[in-house]
């Protein structure tokens, strides 16, 4: 009789266990605001429940270091980061993360340098100023801009009047808008969506100056993910084609022509510029 019982206690627990188990995680690092995230995330749940056959939810985290952590933790499946997180998250879990595919946009990435002031035209106008990046963490937002400084021969820590941080892309923008800093560093795709989507004023808010190309962000996964399921992953993510419907709300929103194969030694340049900075 206790048998019995003890079966029919476990029996539920053990459904619902693999009912949870059955859910594909999916993150982003929050370089952009949760709304923005979580609109920019909706077609693609869609799209990979349909490819994967299984439940997809999109699991917002508080900043880039937690993204690093639900990946190596195994808390998600999927991660969406930027060059300098991939980094973080390779050197953190020892080498055990692999980026998968990357937008064909970030194998040549930029930033851009924004500014309200009409005094400054170059970044050795900055000298004096208060100036923005994004999250210390952004390859886009802080740590190639600031990479591009010290090759300008500018430390933002010594010759700038203050560094602050914004936290996000968008709030870059907001703060040089506001005049809350004279300057700021971002990614130039959100910049440009902005402009795209009058959320600027251009005539008041410009660029000054645009970074050479670097690799930047791609869909990274634990190296545990079954070999198979990655595979399964990869090819989906692939074979998003802008000339499908739903393929273009997709890759409309990830702001992507399409996705190509990723690497860990594309990102060897951000690697050496992280330590440069004194950032790794």
């Amino acid at each position: 009789m206790f048998a019995c019982l003890f079966f029919a206690v476990l029996m539920p627990f053990h459904a619902h266990a693999q009912q949870q188990q059955k859910v594909f995680r999916v993150t982003a690092i929050p370089d952009e605001s949760p709304t923005e995230l979580a609109r920019k995330a909706a077609p693609l749940i869609k799209y990979l429940e349909s490819k994967l056959g299984t439940k997809v939810e999109f699991t917002p985290v508080t900043d880039y270091a937690a993204s690093v952590e639900a990946l190596i933790n195994r808390k998600v499946d999927l991660a969406w980061f930027g060059g300098f997180t991939f980094v973080q998250a390779s050197a953190r879990s020892g080498g055990k993360v692999i980026p998968i595919v990357q937008r064909e946009e970030d194998e040549r990435f930029r930033s851009v340098f924004i500014t309200s002031d009409p005094a400054i035209r170059s970044l050795a106008d900055l000298k004096g100023k208060d100036v923005s990046f994004g999250a210390q963490s952004s390859t886009s937002g802080h740590l190639m801009p600031r990479s591009f400084l010290l090759q300008a021969g500018l430390d933002p820590d010594k010759d700038f009047r203050r560094v602050a941080y914004s936290g996000a892309h968008d709030a870059t923008i907001a703060a040089v808008a506001g005049g809350k800093v004279q300057a700021g560093a971002l990614n130039i795709s959100v910049w440009e969506k902005f402009v795209a989507d009058n959320k600027v004023d251009t005539t008041k808010v410009r660029v000054f100056f645009t970074t050479p190309t670097y690799y930047d962000y791609n869909w990274t996964v634990s190296a545990e993910m079954p070999v198979a399921q990655r595979a399964a992953l990869t090819e989906a993510l692939l074979a998003l084609d802008r000339s499908t419907p739903q393929g273009k709300e997709v890759l409309d929103l990830q702001r992507a022509t399409r996705f190509v194969p990723s690497r860990a030694e594309n990102y060897k340049g951000i690697e050496a510029a992280a330590k440069s900075a004194g950032l790794l």
